[in-house]
């Protein structure tokens, strides 16, 4: 178990790097990734994301690498790079968004975002570690006004003092921007992208003029 949750933190980080770095070149990186994924051997699909959650790849990873530095004596290098890219995914979103207002003419203070997924993957009420409350967090901070939804989250499970909301047109309409973390089913992603102002993507669901992805 370790090994596996180990592989996969590692190859996350990889594709999430190269995501930065390819947004920063004007290289669209799901391309590169659809591309890879036709190889019908030797390849295996990871895609970028806002940051990892859950009980499993946050942690267990950092356990290893941990029982290495303190039996051996030595860095698990890989794995602390890992660990270094994931969490700062969260930052790079938040990150994004600044960008993407302040080349509108706008500051992030006192504006409306939505949050659309609480929970660190699709069609789960799961909230552990999700990046999604780092970005609230530091959302708020920022002074931006963080409205949040998400169906399969209870309120109060997400340590943040968040305005919850559904996704409705409404909603959608009202925000600034919308931020998609979790691309639950139960989301209209065709309302979001007709009606949201501008869109930032990190699932790669939504598509059209006002959207952006990771």
């Amino acid at each position: 178990k370790l090994l596996e949750n180990t592989f996969r933190h590692v190859n996350i980080a990889l594709i999430n790097e190269l995501a930065m770095f390819a947004n920063d070149l004007g290289i669209d990186v799901w391309e590169a990734v659809d591309a890879a994924s036709t190889k019908p051997f030797g390849y295996l699909r990871f895609t970028p994301g806002p940051g990892v959650g859950g009980h499993c790849l946050p942690i267990d990873p950092s356990y290893l690498s941990w029982r290495v530095r303190s039996s051996l004596g030595q860095p698990f290098r890989f794995v602390e790079l890992a660990n270094d890219v994931n969490d700062h995914m969260p930052d790079y979103v938040v990150r994004r968004l600044v960008v993407a207002l302040n080349d509108r003419g706008l500051a992030m203070k006192g504006r409306r975002v939505l949050l659309l997924g609480l929970a660190y993957k699709r069609n789960t009420g799961d909230a552990r570690e999700s990046p999604s409350a780092t970005i609230a967090r530091q959302l708020l901070d920022l002074g931006a006004e963080v409205h949040a939804a998400d169906p399969h989250v209870p309120e109060g499970l997400v340590d943040v003092s968040l305005a919850r909301v559904e996704a409705t047109e409404a909603e959608v309409a009202a925000a600034d921007v919308v931020v998609l973390l979790a691309d639950h089913d139960a989301f209209d992603l065709d309302l979001v992208a007709t009606h949201a102002r501008y869109v930032l993507d990190t699932r790669h669901r939504l598509h059209g003029p006002n959207v952006e992805h990771l």
